[in-house]
């Protein structure tokens, strides 16, 4: 069983910037080491959006509305995961979720995902 909390939500203004952290409470040391992770954004009225996915190779990949400003990182010896969010946007408004996965590749749909995080609100004004 994992257990992931998001931490590092708030509000900025627009081209402002943050940077989310999800932590893992688990009985396994390593569980960052052989998870696929990944960073999703629902914002109201919307369906859940993969944004940002690391895998177990370190490999990161990203969803065409924030490739090049936001970036996926993760600390194995912590089990910690980052999403360093730079040039922030008001549409990146939304609630941010940590997944984890112990199996799959460079996915961005939710369904991939067994472990989910509660949310960290991100809110951005213009």
């Amino acid at each position: 069983q994992v257990q992931l909390v998001e931490s590092g939500g708030g509000s900025v203004q627009a081209g402002g910037s943050l940077r989310l952290s999800c932590a893992a409470s688990t009985d396994r040391f390593t569980v960052f080491e052989d998870h696929m992770l990944a960073w999703f954004r629902q914002a109201p009225g919307r369906e859940r959006e993969g944004i940002a996915v690391i895998s177990r190779q370190e490999r990161a990949n990203y969803g065409d509305s924030v490739a090049g400003r936001f970036t996926n990182s993760k600390d194995n010896a912590k089990n910690v995961l980052y999403l360093e969010m730079t040039n922030l946007k008001p549409e990146d408004t939304a609630v941010y979720y940590c997944a984890a996965n112990p199996n799959g590749y460079n996915c961005l749909l939710p369904n991939c995902y067994r472990y989910w995080g509660r949310g960290t609100q991100v809110t951005v004004s213009s």
